[in-house]
């Protein structure tokens, strides 16, 4: 602490990734958040955390930062976000203030309201390291927040615990500092221990509220490459330690972060994530309780400075290197791969053999190293003259340089000690110190000569990145990086450094030779070796310099036949591998057209990815690589597929690549077609498939053309367990995506091998196969799907029961419902009446998870699961319980639609129909009696439970499994589960029943009802609701014969039926000034009235109020009667003069489109599509064609009414005959014989109605039934009503019948029982009623009366 801090610049980079825009609306103003929602649109933005101005300003005052020009700033909570792009980067630029508070809360701010995928934090700090200059730029691998501390109690020392240590509120793990050793010793310091804590966080998809530990947080690596440009602005040449070393004066602790290797090049830095120390313990804490990145005082810290021993760093270059190309050619390595083992067995071993750096210390290996690596040392005699045919360097300083060494690649000390210039003073064309360094856009550095002769010769890309230069002209010359030269040459007077004076250390051969033997078949054997190697030796040459397109191609065909003929060794394969090899072969896939070179090209960029990560890494750093083996792949180079896999984890875009049509071409291919590669093409093709549709699934809808999924199916049987996990997760998605496709795959795929593969699979790969052979038992045929449940039962290596079972109980929570599904169905196809741990285990766990209200996701399974049970399902998978019972409540359109198609695709005859309808009932009786008798009813509990969740998913499956549970009571045999079932789920089906505003819903509850009226009990508490039950009952009425029934159970034993059809006065209106209201119809909430002044009126009812919203008189004589046409919403109106109108109805109100000439006046009038009838002046029934024709019917006869039905009328007559008249045939029916007159006095029939196949006809109450039923089949009387009211009007609902007469009175009779009046409307005392109408819900009834009057009675 005593040397004074510097300042550095220090970096901070925290990836944060999957984050999506959030709708913030709450204290958002609607401007603010168009603004948000505008700048969103051009996202995602890499999000710039500054802490304060000083910091902030030169950043937008640079160049390289461009506001964007719509809007460059928005101000929100205090902060102020600026938009723009900072190089090709779109940015979001934003100040924190002081305070991890406010850089909390600002962070916070971007994350919520913009689209980010990343986020830097940069700011100026201070430096307790003596080897950083001001303007440093530090990169660590670690950082930590060292504020959060615990004060030890005075007295108490480093072995004594901390306060709530035990329960892990705080830790002795990290360090500490003793404030009294750094007292100033003027007054005595009491002050104790201080030890650092990790910080308390709370993981976005960890659990709630359960807290972590963490004191050094990890940068991510992929951040890095973003300080590139920072870095080559600065040319910051050090390497560095992320080592703090805080020490006090006597005993206290050391405190170190794990080791971190930082190193620059001139074209990028890397840098290693490893701890510098090796065993369990340096990765954290073994309490288990805290896990910060943290090493113990006691482990040793290398640290890499001037003068030490350098660490080689163990991860391969982030980078395309270059190497001195006769290293590759005549076997010879870079003195940092002295030593290395010749072949790779681990992962660990191959990370280390693909290095190819080392840091940017100018420190050496010792001497006695080097002796000892070059004991090991031979050299390649043979050959080196062949290597005459080298393209001459691109400027004279290249010429001069020995070809044995790049100085890139050796920075250790030369055998007299001096140090060699760091690789960024080094021109990587001419391997000689910059003299004029110019910096391309690019981000590389070169000598200006060199350069300038590059682009001389028409080149128009980076020689290092190949990447297309914007512009020719070169740029300015690099002044910080030339004095940072002259600094080290300053540093290092004595060097004066040519390439050609420092003579190259001896390396390894890359190609072993075979030791010579005294044999003459050795010798030739050796000579051929030789040859060969010679001539491999030639082709890399031609590969790498031949300027010459022939060349190179002519070089690949000879290194692929050299790699299929020869035994590759190791040695062979790290020549093939070197980053310029690899970059000559992505070279000719730029530059070829021959499709032998191209395959060959990526046959041995495969094999050679295959067996070194290096190859993957070194092509994966040029984008373009990756860009140009996808085009190829996507033009017809199917052999590339398997190049494309193994870089599939380097490719985040992999689905914007569109490549879903040229997998499905290999897939489609024989491997037989193919060469014979590592990995078969169709292999890496159905893995790619799987990482695509994982990631998009979407995209498996179109993957289900037949010859596509039988070639996917097929990899079921693959050997390769990755390629058969991948077919399991395509061929699931497409049955959740199309499940059409269902079928096919039940059909034509093997189960064996995917209950092989089960033991073996990962926790995620297991739920994935359950859940597509969960998904393949949903087939829309149930004897198909039994006969798959007992392959799934008794193909597997083992018992698939038991392997279920034990599954089952380590499976994630969310996982457990599907797991328990399927286990509870294997089960079943024993005799479900024998209880088993199978089924125990499967029941207590869709129980346990339906009521664990803290996983949502598996309450939602759990109910899901249960309601699939039911064993019905549409062809495309989706479950039919709830269409199925609604059909059992009598609305079975929907079912009746789906059975239709599915019918029409799947079965073959009505008695293949019949047979799968009786092994559905059979599997429903099955699973319900199960389901229902476990434990007593204990699922009616829990399904109890999700009918009161908020969560509208949890709580739709649960009333459908609890409906269809509590419906199947009655097929059950009585164990005493109906008493269990009605305690739990009768009051909640009473209030949905009451409460639901959809039909279906209402249909289902009272489906659920009806299995607890023959339940005295149950009825008890249905009596208790009774009146909104009927209420209930009349609404649902007109969409299901079931809630007649349910009406009749409830009017049944009851001394006042009055009280179930309770008529109340809405509204009344007196028109008298209009005359007599001769006819009223209803429609939709219009009320249309017709008046003996030729006076039509429209009404709109609201409240208790009858709204009257047009009057219209263009009838001249009165309007005696209206009828709607409901197809074309048009209301006619029939006049005594002589005229029928059409109007057009609309929310305004009424409109006259036409009229017709009727000839004769109107009564009684009745319209279709194509004529009217009404009742002339004289006798007869008129039939009048719109076209214009007309035709009289029954003219002996003197009509009095009709009702037009299905083309047939039926007439009342004066004589009270009552006739039918086939429309058709033109036949005449009598149903009623005439009478004669009485005294002088006709009997006619005063009004007639049709109704569900029965006609009512209101006439004379003089033989005691002024009304008769009769049957519209046969013409038999049926019933009567004995009523005295001499009958005016009459109108039918489902179950009642209104007759008005004189006296103002209307009566109400039952439509079923037909022997007492149920209740009497009085609309007046001295007038008739002439006209009823109801509306379509059959609740509301509309008079109207001889005194002008309209009333309208609800049914309360």
């Amino acid at each position: 602490m005593e040397s004074c801090l510097k300042m550095v610049f220090v970096a901070f980079f925290v990836l944060v990734l999957g984050i999506s825009t959030i709708t913030v609306d709450g204290a958002v103003s609607q401007s603010t958040m168009k603004k948000i929602d505008m700048m969103n649109k051009k996202g995602p933005y890499l999000g710039i955390i500054v802490p304060n101005s000083f910091e902030l300003t030169p950043l937008l005052e640079s160049a390289s930062f461009v506001a964007d020009q719509k809007l460059p700033t928005l101000d929100f909570s205090g902060r102020r976000f600026r938009f723009g792009r900072l190089d090709n980067q779109s940015v979001v630029i934003t100040m924190t203030g002081l305070s991890m508070l406010n850089a909390g809360v600002t962070t916070q701010l971007l994350l919520s309201l913009f689209k980010v995928k990343g986020v830097v934090h940069y700011g100026i700090a201070g430096n307790a390291d003596p080897q950083l200059q001001i303007g440093d730029v530090t990169i660590p691998q670690y950082w930590a927040h060292t504020g959060l501390w615990n004060w030890q109690r005075f007295g108490d020392g480093p072995d004594d615990l901390l306060s709530l240590e035990p329960f892990g509120d705080y830790t002795r793990d990290v360090g500490y500092i003793k404030f009294s050793n750094y007292n100033n010793k003027t007054v005595e310091n009491s002050l104790n221990n201080a030890w650092y804590q990790p910080e308390e966080i709370f993981p976005v998809y960890g659990t709630p509220e359960v807290r972590q530990h963490a004191f050094w947080v990890p940068v991510n690596r992929k951040y890095f490459a973003l300080a590139q440009q920072l870095l080559v602005s600065t040319k910051s040449h050090k390497v560095l330690s992320s080592m703090e070393v805080l020490e006090n004066k006597d005993d206290g602790r050391v405190i170190e972060p794990p080791a971190a290797v930082l190193e620059l090049s001139s074209d990028e830095f890397r840098y290693d994530d490893r701890s510098s120390s090796t065993g369990e313990d340096d990765a954290g804490f073994g309490n288990g309780r805290y896990n910060p990145i943290w090493a113990e005082a006691e482990n040793s810290v290398e640290s890499f400075s001037r003068g030490s021993s350098v660490r080689r760093p163990r991860f391969p270059p982030l980078y395309p290197q270059r190497v001195a190309l006769d290293s590759i050619i005549t076997g010879h390595k870079p003195s940092w791969m002295l030593g290395r083992r010749p072949h790779v067995n681990s992962d660990s071993e191959l990370e280390e053999s693909s290095l190819e750096e080392h840091s940017l210390d100018s420190s050496l290996d010792s001497e006695a190293e080097i002796e000892e690596n070059n004991t090991r040392m031979e050299w390649f005699d043979s050959g080196q003259n062949q290597i005459q045919k080298l393209k001459q360097p691109i400027s004279a300083e290249s010429s001069r340089s020995s070809p044995n060494r790049l100085m890139a690649d050796s920075e250790n000390q030369s055998s007299s000690g001096k140090f060699t210039p760091p690789k960024d003073f080094v021109c990587p064309i001419t391997s000689t110190l910059f003299d004029d360094p110019v910096t391309l856009e690019t981000g590389q550095t070169y000598e200006r000569k060199a350069i300038q002769e590059w682009l001389d010769r028409g080149n128009s890309t980076c020689p290092i990145t190949r990447q297309n230069l914007q512009s020719t002209q070169l740029p300015k010359t690099n002044y910080v990086l030339k004095r940072l030269i002259a600094s080290w040459q300053e540093q290092n007077p004595g060097i004066v450094f040519s390439p050609s004076d420092n003579p190259s250390p001896q390396i390894e051969p890359m190609v072993k030779s075979i030791m010579p033997s005294t044999s003459p078949v050795s010798v030739i054997s050796q000579a051929a070796i030789d040859s060969a190697v010679s001539e491999l030796r030639i082709a890399i040459t031609n590969l790498c310099m031949s300027e010459i397109l022939k060349e190179s191609e002519m070089a690949v065909l000879r290194i692929e036949r050299f790699w299929l003929e020869a035994n590759v060794e190791w040695d062979i394969q790290n020549m093939l591998s070197k980053p310029p090899v690899i970059n000559g072969f992505v070279e000719v896939l730029f530059n070829s057209v021959d499709p032998r070179v191209l395959t060959a090209t990526v046959f041995l960029l495969s094999e050679l990815g295959s067996r070194d990560n290096a190859v993957i890494q070194t092509l994966t750093q040029v984008d373009s690589d990756v860009e140009c083996i996808v085009a190829l792949f996507k033009k017809g180079l199917m052999e590339a597929v398997v190049l494309i896999y193994l870089l599939r984890h380097c490719i985040l875009n992999l689905v914007e690549m569109d490549l879903v049509d040229s997998l499905l071409s290999v897939i489609r291919k024989r491997n037989d077609d193919f060469p014979n590669m590592y990995l078969k093409p169709k292999s890496a093709a159905v893995v790619l498939l799987g990482h695509i549709v994982g990631v998009s699934e979407s995209i498996a809808g179109s993957l289900t053309y037949e010859k596509s999924l039988e070639r996917i199916i097929s990899s079921l049987e693959s050997e390769s367990a990755e390629e058969k996990t991948a077919a399991i997760g395509i061929l699931l998605r497409c049955m959740q995506q199309d499940g059409h496709c269902r079928n096919t795959i039940a059909d034509k795929a093997e189960l064996a091998p995917v209950l092989d593969s089960f033991t073996d699979a990962k926790d995620e790969e297991r739920f994935e196969i359950v859940l597509f052979l969960s998904e393949l038992v949903k087939l829309n045929r149930r004897t198909f799907n039994e006969q798959i449940l007992h392959i799934i039962k008794d193909e597997g290596p083992f018992s698939t029961m038991h392997t279920l079972l034990i599954y089952l109980q380590t499976a994630a929570q969310d996982h457990c419902p599907v797991v328990a599904g399927l286990l509870l169905q294997l089960d079943l196809l024993a005799e479900p009446r024998k209880m088993s741990i199978f089924r125990e285990e499967a029941m207590d766990t869709l129980i346990s998870c339906l009521r664990n209200t803290e996983f949502p996701s598996a309450q939602i399974a759990a109910a899901e699961t249960i309601m699939s049970l039911q064993g019905r399902f549409t062809t495309s998978g989706k479950s039919l319980a709830r269409a199925f019972l609604l059909k059992r409540a009598g609305i079975d359109k929907i079912y009746k639609q789906r059975m239709r198609m599915d019918q029409h695709s799947s079965f073959s005859g009505e008695d293949e129909t019949l047979d799968e309808e009786k092994a559905a009932d059979n599997w429903e009786r099955k699973l319900a009696f199960v389901l229902a008798s476990h434990e007593f009813g204990l699922l009616f509990e829990a399904l109890a439970e999700g009918l009161k969740s908020r969560i509208s998913e949890l709580c739709s499956a649960c009333f459908v499994s609890a409906t269809w549970l509590a419906h199947m009571l009655d097929v059950l045999p009585d164990t005493g589960i109906r008493g269990a079932a009605r305690l739990c789920l009768i009051k909640r089906f009473i209030s949905i029943f009451k409460s639901a505003k959809d039909p279906e819903d209402k249909a289902l509850a009272l489906l659920a009802l009806g299995s607890f009226i023959h339940d005295p009990e149950g009825m008890q508490e249905l009596n208790s609701c009774r009146r909104d039950i009927v209420k209930g009952l009349r609404e649902l009425k007109r969409y299901t014969p079931l809630a007649f029934q349910m009406l009749k159970v409830f009017s049944e034993g009851q001394d006042s039926s009055a009280e179930l059809w309770d008529h109340k006065e809405l509204v009344q209106v007196d028109c008298s000034e209009n005359g007599e209201v001769l006819s009223v119809v209803c429609f939709k909430d219009k009320i249309f009235s017709g008046h003996s002044d030729g006076t039509i009126k429209v009404w709109t009812g609201k409240g208790s109020i009858l709204h009257l919203i047009q009057e219209t008189q263009e009838h001249t004589k009165a309007v005696s009667s209206l009828a709607i046409l409901q197809s074309k919403e048009i209301l006619y109106s029939g006049s005594l003069d002589k005229t029928t109108r059409a109007w057009s109805i609309s929310n305004e109100g009424i409109q006259c489109v036409e009229v017709h000439d009727m000839k004769d006046q109107v009564h009684n009038l009745a319209v279709t599509n194509s004529f009217s009838c009404f009742i002339p002046q004289s006798n007869g029934i008129k039939a009048h064609s719109w076209n214009g024709g007309s035709k009289m019917l029954n003219s002996g006869k003197s009509v009095k009414c009709f009702a037009l039905v299905n083309g047939k009328i039926f007439c009342g007559c004066h004589d009270s005959t009552v006739q039918e008249i086939d429309l058709v045939t033109e036949t005449l029916s009598t149903i009623q014989t005439g009478s004669r007159k009485l005294l002088g006095k006709s009997n006619p029939i005063h009004c007639i109605q049709y109704h569900s196949g029965m006609i009512y006809a209101a006439g004379s109450s003089l033989d005691g039934s002024a009304v008769k039923i009769w049957s519209a089949a046969n013409f038999s009387l049926v019933g009567s009503l004995s009523t005295t009211l001499e009958v005016r009007a009459m109108a039918l609902s489902s179950e009642l019948i209104y007759l008005g007469g004189k006296g103002g009175c209307v009566e109400i009779w039952d439509r079923e029982k037909q022997n007492k009046i149920i209740d009497t409307l009085q609309t007046g005392t001295n007038c008739k009623v002439l006209s009823l109408a109801l509306d379509a819900n059959e609740e509301v009834l509309v008079t109207g009366t001889s005194d002008g009057r309209i009333q309208a009675w609800g049914l309360s």
